[in-house]
């Protein structure tokens, strides 16, 4: 069954301060308001347990469209690997395409028959030879085409504890590129899953690139999930001042992998204004990016103009 939820968690007890607590909206799929009401619009993130079936899971990302329009939103947020998760070593490399193939271009025409934006990472893009891929971030338009892409910096060689052992990097090529795009949802950030752990680069997208929402498409694995999915990415809104929209795989894909899950969508205070009732059922949460609630906690707590250089020289005891 495909859930629609956005969650009413307490507000944060770190939240000292009134001039920034408020209460998070609560939307739902049967909302038929506009997705701009003065200034702010409406998003959602998807939460889904992806397969090695490209076709299973092109209809679920279309149905999970149609319950974003319907809630009134007009961007959706796809998890990481929302196209295929493997099974054997090499599938994903097998089926890698460019950004121009029939995979890539069936979700361009999802966006343009639903006159959605979608963002939509990552992808298995074909890399520079045929043992290797990029784990590429896409972000596409309501009309169909693809407005940027940003192909995954930091890559998963992690000895999970008490898990497994991962290595990416045996056959994915790491980006290079820090990539913002304007939108009408703000000033995009794109990182991918285990770029989370390197908050230089959300600074760098922040204070740099001025971006006002992050997007954070992951598939964390269920042990590092519990432990510390949620506090990173309310750590990440908190210092950049950004909401943040981590989209999650959810669940057990096959036998040898299974994904944390817990979709969330993040304010610039750090309170979660949406998540799924359930973190491992597939389905959509809405929230409003509030443009003004972001400019009220840069104004009034002005870190980007306090922010000082840490070039001093080391010195020890």
């Amino acid at each position: 069954m495909s859930t629609t939820g956005v969650t009413l968690p307490l507000t944060p007890t770190t939240v000292a301060l009134p001039v920034f607590s408020r209460t998070p909206r609560v939307t739902t799929r049967a909302a038929t308001e506009s997705i701009m009401s003065g200034n702010s619009v409406r998003v959602a993130v998807a939460q889904m347990t992806s397969v090695n079936d490209l076709a299973t899971n092109f209809a679920t990302c279309s149905r999970l469209v149609k319950e974003a329009a319907a809630a009134g939103a007009k961007l959706l947020a796809f998890p990481e690997s929302f196209s295929f998760v493997g099974v054997a070593q090499g599938e994903s490399v097998k089926i890698a395409e460019t950004l121009d193939g029939p995979i890539m271009q069936g979700y361009c025409n999802l966006a343009r028959e639903s006159q959605m934006w979608l963002s939509l990472g990552g992808f298995q893009e074909k890399g520079s030879d045929d043992s290797h891929l990029c784990n590429t971030h896409v972000i596409v338009d309501d009309t169909g085409n693809i407005r940027s892409k940003y192909r995954k910096i930091h890559l998963f060689d992690v000895d999970v504890p008490g898990g497994a052992v991962y290595k990416e990097s045996s056959y994915t090529e790491a980006g290079k590129d820090i990539v913002a795009v304007d939108s009408p949802f703000g000033r995009l950030g794109l990182t991918v899953c285990y770029d989370l752990r390197f908050p230089e680069l959300y600074q760098r997208l922040r204070f740099e690139h001025q971006a006002q929402v992050l997007f954070v498409p992951s598939a964390f694995t269920k042990i590092t999930g519990q432990a510390h999915w949620e506090i990173l990415l309310r750590a990440r809104a908190i210092e950049t001042q950004c909401y943040v929209i981590a989209a999650a795989q959810a669940g057990r894909h096959n036998e040898k992998r299974e994904s944390y899950g817990d979709s969330l969508i993040i304010d610039p205070w750090g309170t979660v204004v949406a998540r799924l009732p359930d973190k491992i059922s597939t389905g959509i949460a809405v929230a409003d990016i509030d443009f003004s609630f972001i400019d009220s906690v840069r104004m009034k707590m002005p870190i980007d103009q306090q922010r000082k250089p840490l070039d001093h020289r080391a010195s020890s005891l």
